[in-house]
């Protein structure tokens, strides 16, 4: 029923990932079991539950990622016609992806949870720092992740 459920919301090595997130959502269901609902019926709807809100966080995430190369590439004037937009995607998203590996484990930490959707209240719990400073790095972060970009665009051009 599991693997039903990860196929039907997920695709190559998402279904894995939701697989995970499955068992752990009805792993934690269990104690809220009553003992006279059917197995079944329990496992499925936590399951779908669980595959819907992974459904999500996935859309946002990616909706966030879109818009920042939206930003870099706007910023660096790029233009071109649809046949190649996708491809340029993939591109600036895989650009993106290497600026963000380069930085330092804390600041590659926070920008990865900003583009999650994280608040920076939860941020500065996650690392033991104030919103503030949060907010302050997470600003400083998009500015160097956008000049570098605008660089290699305008490189590539």
């Amino acid at each position: 029923m599991l693997h039903h459920v990860a196929n039907g919301f997920a695709v190559g090595a998402d279904r894995h990932d939701l697989m995970q997130e499955l068992l752990l959502a009805v792993w934690r269901a269990v104690p809220a079991f009553r003992e006279g609902a059917q197995a079944g019926t329990f496992i499925y709807r936590v399951a779908h539950n669980a595959a819907l809100t992974w459904r999500r966080r996935q859309k946002n995430y990616e909706r966030r990622v879109e818009q920042f190369g939206a930003m870099v590439e706007g910023s660096a004037g790029g233009g071109g016609d649809a046949a190649s937009g996708s491809a340029r995607e993939r591109e600036t998203l895989e650009l993106i992806y290497t600026h963000i590996r380069a930085l330092p484990p804390v600041d590659r930490s926070l920008m990865l949870l900003h583009l999650d959707g994280v608040g920076y209240a939860e941020m500065a719990a996650i690392h033991g720092i104030s919103e503030s400073n949060v907010g302050v790095r997470i600003s400083r972060l998009k500015q160097k992740l956008s000049e570098a970009m605008k660089e290699i665009t305008h490189e590539l051009r």
